[in-house]
């Protein structure tokens, strides 16, 4: 890497320098998703669980976790640029928008997180298909051999839960979302689990 023609860093510590600045922000999305659920603990009677919001607080934190693990596949890149670099953090604050979605810092205007979540649906799931988008393109940085890796499987998850992220951005029928929540949290734990087991 290049910074302003006068130094040069190897791909290993480029790609360490980077990953420092994704924790940072991929940390605060945690942090944010665990304060929230210490909440419920802390305080129950003061806001109801939602099963449904509890469901994509469980998917976020498993995704992030997974984030974090499959992004050692960054250290592969030969050459860094401004642009791969902007990408890579933009892509790790959609999580972070997302986290804050989940817990605003007020409910006063709702009457609770069911409330609140099917009123701000269309900010959270047109976010959650922009992270399934930047995916491919962070799949695809990361060479040919890495995508074609995932085999047909990769591009058909990609399109059917970008579907559904329209439509559940559009559809307010509680028993759809409870269906929606419980097959993606399922799904992407049987992905990571068939296709991330081991850190390479």
């Amino acid at each position: 890497m290049d910074f302003g023609g006068k130094t040069s860093v190897l791909p290993a510590e480029a790609f360490t320098h980077i990953r420092m600045i994704i924790g940072i922000i991929l940390g605060l999305g945690v942090s944010r998703i665990l304060i929230g659920l210490a909440r419920f603990i802390q305080h129950p009677g003061k806001s109801r669980i939602y099963p449904v919001h509890f469901a994509w607080c469980a998917f976020l934190l498993l995704s992030m976790m997974h984030f974090w693990w499959f992004e050692f596949g960054l250290r592969s890149i030969p050459l860094w640029t401004f642009e791969k670099y902007l990408f890579v953090l933009g892509y790790t604050g959609v999580y972070f928008f997302l986290c804050t979605l989940l817990f605003p810092d007020s409910l006063e205007d709702y009457t609770g997180y069911q409330d609140y979540f099917l009123s701000r649906r269309s900010w959270f799931f047109g976010l959650l298909g922009l992270l399934y988008a930047a995916d491919v393109i962070d799949t695809l940085i990361k060479g040919n051999e890495h995508f074609e890796q995932y085999g047909i499987e990769y591009p058909i998850r990609i399109m059917i839960f970008i579907a559904l992220c329209i439509t559940g951005a559009t559809v307010k029928n509680p028993r759809f979302h409870a269906v929606l929540a419980t097959v993606a949290l399922i799904y992407e734990t049987t992905f990571m689990l068939r296709h991330f087991s081991t850190l390479s």
